[in-house]
């Protein structure tokens, strides 16, 4: 299987995300091309650290590299100021200096920690993202969204630092148990709702010994998006956030590691779909082919009990596309396409909530 590289043009900020198998061991080898400096730090989980580290340690050591190893505990826990800050007291203790360099090596909670670590230290250094789940290598390893979350909300601290390089081994998907895997193909299905229709047939056939052209995919979906609007100005961007308004807002009113991520997202596509239908004109059987898509991939589509409609709500309110107490709410009129609308309701979103039910 050949290595393929999607370009995310960002003018000086420009890098590439290559797709394909074996490039963890490449790290070294990749990272020297962008000639960044001999010490870094390689931020990686529980969950991660025993499968790829010593191979991911392996490579920079043999490219000249002087990597420090660190690893959070596995979860969306770790997505805090507390880690953050502990990471960063880590690394001036280990002596690295403003030439240093971070690479993240795991799913989302690693690549948006360790890329929010990179943002703040010493004001900005560089970062090279290895995603190791379908959800990272599809979406959140792409295009310098970094962050950690608030008690109140989601990802509400944080700030773009576009990644050096982003290298998606597709072998490391093979590691991943049924509910992570699968908790993905929510980011992929949105993906397609957005923005490529055909993409939904192929996530519905889908060959799991051929996942690297999905993941190209959906990079190519991402990068053009971000190209055209980096740090969400023009709306653009806010596209990506179809199905995440809700699945935020739910995933913290089920309290942060109950649901996955991809899980929160898939409950909000739904929800989203259903506020498309009465506020876009979406065809209800576009809608129904959402659902059964994520319930083809054991996604859930009816909330969780002990999930209270009013802590989803009164969460709703913390969420940053909230503008002057307006909600910019992405509607889908039909498969393929989407805009950002600020007619939606509160009354609406109550309804599309209740019934998740």
């Amino acid at each position: 299987m050949a290595i393929e590289a999607v370009s995310v043009p960002l003018g000086a900020r420009s890098y590439r995300v290559k797709v394909g198998p074996g490039l963890i061991d490449a790290l070294g080898a990749e990272a020297k091309e962008l000639g960044l400096g001999r010490r870094c730090v390689l931020i990686s989980d529980s969950n991660v650290a025993p499968l790829y580290a010593s191979r991911a340690v392996a490579a920079l050591r043999a490219a000249g590299f002087e990597p420090v190893e660190v690893t959070a505990p596995a979860g969306e826990k770790s997505k805090s100021l507390d880690q953050a800050g502990a990471i960063c007291e880590r690394m001036i203790e280990a002596g690295l200096d403003r030439k240093a360099w971070v690479l993240a090596l795991g799913g989302g909670v690693v690549g948006d920690l360790a890329g929010f670590v990179a943002a703040i230290y010493y004001r900005g250094v560089a970062c090279v993202q290895a995603p190791t789940t379908i959800v990272a290598q599809v979406d959140s390893a792409v295009g310098g969204k970094t962050g950690v979350n608030a008690r109140n909300g989601k990802n509400l601290i944080g700030a773009f630092h576009q990644p050096r390089l982003v290298l998606a081994d597709v072998d490391t998907l093979g590691s991943l148990p049924a509910r992570e895997f699968n908790e993905g193909f929510a980011e992929v299905i949105k993906h397609g709702a957005i923005r490529d229709r055909a993409l939904l047939d192929a996530v519905a056939n889908l060959d799991r010994a051929n996942l690297a052209p999905i993941i190209r995919r959906n990079v190519e979906i991402k990068a053009a998006i971000v190209s055209a609007d980096e740090e969400e100005r023009t709306g653009e961007r806010a596209l990506l956030n179809f199905g995440h308004t809700i699945g935020h807002a739910i995933e913290a009113a089920a309290g942060y590691g109950r649901l996955l991520h991809g899980e929160a997202v898939s409950l909000g596509l739904v929800a989203a779909c259903r506020i498309s239908v009465k506020r876009a004109g979406l065809d209800p059987a576009e809608a129904a082919r959402i659902t059964a898509l994520l319930d083809q991939y054991h996604l859930p589509v009816r909330l969780p009990e002990g999930v209270a409609a009013d802590a989803i709500l009164s969460a709703l309110k913390a969420d940053k596309k909230f503008e002057e107490g307006a909600i910019r709410f992405v509607l889908c009129p039909r498969l393929g396409e989407a805009f950002v609308s600020k007619e939606v309701t509160p009354a609406d979103i109550a309804e599309a909530v209740a019934a998740l039910r």
